[in-house]
């Protein structure tokens, strides 16, 4: 069974120099229906402006992972990790016990548009870390690209949950397929660009819960970039 949620009815945040919709409840938005799915918490579209970001801020017990799009994303941490995160580029810091970070855009003249997302953990008070990996457009051309895991298998980053995320490029004939395992849950994210997801036709910024679904193929798109988090099946996050 698939369950569309259209981009336009995602929650909005507008301050100027920060557009954010968001895809569950956040913040100021809060919509009884739209809590998060399995593990998955947070979707936030942001797009920050030239030189503006968010200062430092504190996290503790949550597997945060940000998917830069275009442009590029400043991160400093008081683990004193301090990167550039770039289109292809996958951060994941888990906050653990707690830790502090900040993300500003990185240039003077550009804005970054990228995807922050919050997976609940699968134990609380663990260790903080920090992993970055590049994906290339050839590893996600054509194929889902696995870019988180829970044992970092082939190259992804090690979330701690049982939930693994894919990364797909789709354009014109291209397509893509994942199997899930029985008795799992799925959630598609549309980047960017068209695609379709078993025959649906979807459109930047749309996401859909999957229940009862075997093989998810990804297909005629135009300029896409999918994310499809494979989830363990239960309906809303709880911590631990």
């Amino acid at each position: 069974m698939l369950t569309l949620r259209k981009a336009t009815d995602r929650g909005l945040a507008n301050h100027g120099w920060l557009k954010s919709f968001h895809t569950f409840s956040f913040a100021s938005y809060r919509n009884p229906q739209e809590q998060g799915f399995s593990d998955l918490l947070v979707i936030n579209d942001d797009r920050v402006a030239a030189g503006k970001g968010f200062g430092q801020h504190p996290h503790r017990d949550m597997e945060i992972f940000s998917y830069v799009l275009e442009g590029a994303l400043e991160h400093k941490d008081t683990l004193g990790t301090g990167s550039v995160i770039r289109p292809g580029d996958v951060q994941l810091m888990s906050a653990g016990s707690g830790v502090a970070h900040s993300e500003y855009n990185h240039s003077a003249d550009r804005p970054v548009h990228f995807l922050q997302i919050w997976i609940v953990p699968d134990t609380t008070g663990a260790k903080p870390r920090y992993q970055q990996e590049h994906f290339s457009p050839e590893k996600k051309r054509g194929r889902l690209q696995l870019i988180i895991s829970p044992d970092g298998a082939h190259g992804s980053l090690r979330v701690r949950q049982d939930a693994r995320v894919y990364a797909a490029l789709i354009d014109g004939q291209e397509r893509a397929s994942v199997t899930l395992a029985n008795n799992r849950y799925a959630y598609v994210h549309v980047a960017r660009g068209q695609v379709e997801l078993n025959g649906l036709a979807l459109q930047e910024g749309d996401g859909i819960r999957v229940r009862d679904e075997h093989t998810l193929t990804l297909s005629h798109g135009v300029d896409a970039e999918v994310l499809v988090f494979d989830l363990r099946p239960h309906e809303l996050p709880h911590m631990p």
